[in-house]
């Protein structure tokens, strides 16, 4: 067989999404984090504020964070054509999803270590320093929300929804703004009502609250990169319309995710009326999801399902 009529039955293992105006965005965050971040520390070192020490360097984690989220994305496109992966690299973003999620949780769990230790050893506050800078954050970390959901439409209203990289970069600037927003109400208390013990309460609703964000995304991340069960009506569907065909009945599927956006499936069917596989393939094509398929066509020698051949 000539190679010019293979390429019509070959197709490519890109499942990767173009997430070029995500991966610009989240570079822009980063920066602004970055400065923001430097500012506190010196601030803190400065004016001996360690409320503004301890806020630099939380700062500094998220920077990190969305470091693994940008080298996520540069990967993923600099490998998608390599054939070392089989479906090519849509799991990377998912995968510096995950990461991220893990880096939220180490950042609740120290964000609630310290808020205990503040409630049992309560720390003298510089309140009108430190609430000018939790001011500031939180209007850097509002600027950085709006450019990460800021997401160009290109007819796929689904897929930023779905990027579980770019929703880790979105949920480490919500836990920078609420951590802004809860210190400002406990220092606020502190300094007008003498509620100092508010700093830590706060922080413990803070880590609770992220605790939950990261909780999320682990679960969401690690089924896609464990290959988990997917939505049973997806499964459903596919069954249904290869059945509903004739009299086809489907013995075995297996469904898996390939990114956050596309699906693979297998499937093996019995038939008395068997079809070219891409009949099959064609049937399916309105799941717009399933983006690689395998079918597996055995023919049936029993009696007829159907007596007539529709």
């Amino acid at each position: 067989m000539h190679i010019h009529a293979l390429d019509q039955w070959q197709h490519s293992h890109d499942f990767a999404d173009d997430r070029s105006h995500a991966e610009k965005n989240t570079k822009l965050v980063m920066l602004l984090t970055a400065v923001t971040m430097v500012a506190e520390i010196v601030a803190g070192t400065f004016f001996g504020s360690m409320a503004l020490l301890a806020d630099g360097w939380h700062m500094a984690t998220h920077v990190a964070a969305f470091g693994i989220t940008i080298f996520a994305y540069h990967y993923a496109r600099r490998h998608a054509a390599d054939p070392q992966y089989t479906f090519g690299t849509g799991k990377v973003s998912v995968l510096g999803g995950f990461a991220s999620a893990v880096a939220l949780a180490v950042i609740a769990f120290l964000m609630a270590f310290e808020s205990v230790e503040r409630l049992f050893q309560p720390q003298m506050i510089q309140f009108n320093e430190a609430i000018g800078v939790a001011i500031l954050g939180l209007v850097v970390n509002l600027v950085s929300a709006w450019l990460l959901q800021a997401q160009p439409d290109h007819g796929h209203h689904h897929h930023h929804h779905h990027d579980q990289n770019l929703r880790a970069a979105y949920f480490h600037v919500l836990a920078d703004a609420l951590t802004s927003i809860f210190a400002i109400v406990a220092l606020l208390a502190g300094q007008f009502l003498g509620w100092v013990w508010m700093d830590a309460l706060m922080g413990l609703v803070g880590a609770g609250v992220i605790t939950k964000w990261a909780y999320g995304l682990v679960r969401d991340t690690s089924s896609v990169l464990l290959d988990g069960a997917v939505d049973r009506k997806i499964k459903l569907d596919i069954v249904t319309t290869i059945e509903e065909d004739a009299d086809n009945r489907v013995t075995d599927l297996h469904v898996w995710y390939l990114n956050q956006d596309h699906l693979a499936a297998t499937i093996s069917l019995v038939t008395h009326y068997p079809q070219a596989p891409e009949h099959y393939k064609q049937l399916l094509s309105r799941l717009p999801s399933l983006s690689h398929v395998l079918v597996e066509v055995n023919q049936c020698h029993g009696e007829p399902c159907l007596a007539v051949r529709p």
